[in-house]
């Protein structure tokens, strides 16, 4: 069976006739609490899972100055001068990238590179990846990574890894024209094992938290919908405008600045939607910070009524949850999860189960059979563990 990373070596020698200079890869994320509070300037607790995106890079020898990428889920490769980057992006608000979207991703990388005083000579690219698409994973971000980090050593731009983040989120919000915040691109860039990330989304301290969850005889279990998501299209910036508002409002610089204590005065002040989609910030801000002390003083076991929390108040106030989301976090609860909650920026993807290790198999029958009595197509349901951030692999 071919791996991942031989897939993509294949390919690069398919489209050049020679073998790459190096292969990096980044993987996916799972976030464990912390839903749309990024942008919001808040906290966000992701760790990077063992799905990953591999990039098979190499300095073109042509000195035409042009960069070509190709990847196993695109029919053709895209290919476009280093210069014309520039016209390219950044994508208008509203509108779609000039390239296919996929391959937005890979050049607005490129670009933005670019923009922070990186300069190279030409490159081919070629990408394949196991992180599913589309399930609320990061699949977009490990793109951004695995290509920044290869082209940061290709370029020698001596970037470190909180730079490339920003490099992928200035890719993602500006080529691709996606209005998300940081939280993935430094999941991916930063992940370690047996660990989470606590983000601070305003000053980007980030430190790791030990999650403890095969020591302490558990699982993750993420429940993949297959209901697609797409963070370009319009509930996701409906959501950020909302929370945009509720922050002018209250006379702050974003919902941060907001407490739980401030939220009698915000509902006094506010339409009912905008005050239920900041009252989510907040609570969620809370939660985070909840999430991160039970780990610590107490272990995983302890964080379930975290995790079902956050879920109703995506599903309740912030709106972003599916039929599918919910069906896929009662059945988890009903066969006995410790606690469930869909992750990712909503509107479908997948959601996450704390469970036993030993009830794996017990998990996912109930899954499937609520999902079969509801008329849903069926799941793809497996476990993941906290695993490394982005890298060379060859």
């Amino acid at each position: 069976m071919t791996t991942t990373i031989e897939a993509a070596t294949a390919l690069f020698t398919d489209l050049t006739g020679r073998a790459p200079d190096g292969v990096w890869s980044a993987p996916g994320r799972v976030n464990l609490i912390g839903e749309h509070t990024d942008y919001n300037d808040g906290f966000v607790l992701p760790f990077a899972i063992p799905h990953r995106t591999y990039a098979a890079v190499g300095i073109r020898d042509d000195g035409l100055g042009r960069v070509r990428v190709a990847s196993t889920f695109a029919d053709a490769p895209v290919e476009v001068s280093l210069d014309e980057l520039d016209e390219l992006f950044p994508t208008p608000s509203g509108t779609a990238p000039g390239v296919p979207e996929w391959a937005a991703y890979p050049l607005g990388v490129a670009w933005a590179l670019r923009q922070a005083g990186a300069d190279g000579r030409g490159l081919d690219i070629a990408i394949t990846s196991d992180v599913p698409v589309g399930a609320g994973l990061s699949s977009s971000a490990a793109i951004e990574s695995a290509t920044a980090s290869a082209l940061n050593d290709l370029w020698a731009a001596g970037l470190d890894r909180t730079a490339l983040a920003r490099v992928g989120r200035r890719a993602e919000n500006e080529a691709v024209g996606a209005p998300t915040g940081i939280m993935d691109q430094m999941a991916s860039m930063l992940g370690e094992p047996d660990a989470a990330i606590f983000l601070d989304c305003r000053s980007l301290d980030a430190n790791l938290v030990q999650v403890g969850i095969a020591e302490a005889g558990l699982a993750i279990l993420v429940m993949d919908t297959r209901v697609k998501h797409a963070h370009s299209t319009g509930g996701y910036g409906e959501r950020r405008a909302a929370c945009e508002r509720g922050a002018a409002i209250m006379g702050v610089p974003s919902l941060r600045d907001v407490s739980v204590d401030d939220l009698a005065r915000a509902e006094e002040l506010m339409d009912d939607v905008t005050f239920r989609r900041v009252r989510h910030v907040v609570t969620e801000n809370q939660r985070v910070l909840d999430t991160v002390k039970v780990l610590r003083e107490e272990g995983p076991r302890s964080i379930g009524d975290l995790l079902v929390a956050s879920h109703a108040s995506m599903r309740d106030d912030f709106e972003i949850s599916v039929p599918e989301l919910d069906t896929a976090v009662e059945a988890a609860l009903g066969a006995g999860a410790i606690g469930a909650r869909m992750t990712g920026g909503g509107f479908g993807g997948a959601a996450i189960a704390l469970i036993e290790q030993d009830a794996v198999q017990q998990v996912t029958d109930a899954v499937n059979a609520a999902f079969a009595a509801s008329g849903f197509a069926a799941p793809v349901i497996f476990t993941v563990t906290p695993s490394a951030g982005a890298r060379r692999d060859a």
